[in-house]
């Protein structure tokens, strides 16, 4: 064989190794499964072009993408955030079994509040109300006042089946049965689940419900709550409860008593001898340290509703579920209820006072006479004329 044949032939054979080599890097191996990629839905993409220069430079899994997605999204397709409701009711004393079973409700309370009343109590993001009493089945008291209320375990259902999901236990008649009341009522409802405040020991809760995050505080000026009249405290714990939550709830149990104490005289006001505060500068000083909303009670009539700094304040809100041992007589009966519509900073937005009335017969039930929109459309008119809000006859409320 020539030279000239050798050349030829080592060509060849050069020529076929290149061939071979190429087809190997295209064709996958077979012994490995191909990865499969995920198809991405159009919605998780958004329709804003990425910019050339902050497209990563690795690859990124499907989180990475969303998060992306969130940041070129325009910001008019984003959903707005929702505004959140707030619904405040006075003194619940459902029934007590001291000094007698007499002054328990029939049917244990099945018919205490009409069908209409739950329906709208439980329409709100969050309920509250003062409870106004010890929950105990039995014990004795060292006091010796006229009214007591000891309120039995098995009719706090109430309580679970009307929505509430904060009480208020700052008040006159938490302590009725000392501290063996006060532990039962906390250990009643630790059990149903519902938050509270307003003892010493427990001045303060935060909850979280559907996402948001709400503190309240609850004062009264009496042995055993957390006193408002202790204003550097009582400012400390708003001002904390604000710095860690998005909305702010606090209650207070003050005023004076009965159907002569309707109005806010922006003046201190006293009962029996006892500093019960001036009520118009505790608001203002609940909002100044970074309360949301106030809700007051204590007089057993309803007062004026006012806004201070785009925040909503109930002077009192009267009696709402009282059975057997509350006065009923005349203005004590209108059984308001008050619903609050804010925005997750906490600005008012919207109202709604609801009408409802109780009598010796029966709890709150809807009052056709509509007594408790026209109460605190008066009063409001003639004590906080300068208010920034308008209440209509069907108990709407809006700004001016």
């Amino acid at each position: 064989m020539n030279i000239k044949k050798y050349i030829i032939i080592a060509f060849s054979c050069l020529a076929f190794i290149g061939c071979t080599t190429n087809t190997k890097s295209v064709v996958p191996n077979k012994t490995e499964p191909v990865k499969q990629i995920e198809p991405i839905e159009k919605a998780q993409i958004s329709e804003a072009p990425v910019k050339a220069e902050s497209a990563p430079t690795k690859i990124i899994g499907a989180a990475k993408i969303d998060s992306v997605r969130k940041i070129e999204q325009p910001a008019e397709t984003q959903e707005p955030e929702r505004n959140y409701t707030i619904i405040g009711t006075g003194d619940i004393m459902p029934g007590t079994n001291f000094p007698s079973v007499k002054y328990l409700p029939p049917d244990n309370g099945r018919n205490l509040i009409s069908a209409e009343v739950t329906e709208i109590l439980k329409s709100a993001d969050v309920t509250f109300g003062n409870l106004e009493g010890a929950v105990l089945n039995e014990g004795d008291s060292p006091k010796t006042k006229k009214y007591l209320f000891r309120i039995p375990e098995d009719l706090t259902w109430i309580l679970t089946h009307n929505g509430y999901d904060v009480m208020s236990l700052a008040n006159n008649h938490a302590g009725d049965f000392v501290d063996l009341g006060r532990k039962g009522t906390m250990r009643t409802l630790d059990r149903l689940g519902i938050e509270y405040a307003g003892l010493t020991e427990c001045p303060q809760t935060t909850f979280v419900k559907d996402g948001v995050k709400y503190g309240f505080a609850a004062f009264a000026p009496f042995r055993g709550c957390k006193n408002n009249h202790l204003k550097s405290e009582m400012t400390g714990i708003i001002n904390n409860l604000a710095k860690e939550n998005d909305i702010v709830i606090v209650s207070y149990h003050v005023g004076a008593e009965g159907a002569k104490a309707t109005h806010v005289t922006r003046e201190t006001d006293y009962f029996m001898g006892e500093d019960r505060g001036n009520v118009y500068q505790i608001a203002r000083d609940a909002i100044d340290a970074g309360a949301d909303i106030v809700f007051m009670h204590g007089p057993h009539v309803v007062r004026a509703v006012d806004l201070y700094k785009d925040r909503f304040i109930a002077y009192s809100l009267g009696n709402f579920c009282t059975w057997g041992r509350f006065n009923l007589n005349g203005p004590n009966a209108i059984a308001p209820i008050v619903k609050v519509e804010v925005n997750k900073e906490g600005e008012f937005q919207s109202g709604n006072i609801f009408s409802a009335h109780q009598n010796y017969a029966h709890g709150p039930w809807l009052d056709a006479q509509n007594r408790a929109v026209k109460e605190i459309s008066r009063l409001t008119s003639e004590d906080i004329p300068e208010a920034e809000l308008i209440i209509h006859e069907d108990g709407r409320i809006e700004r001016k």
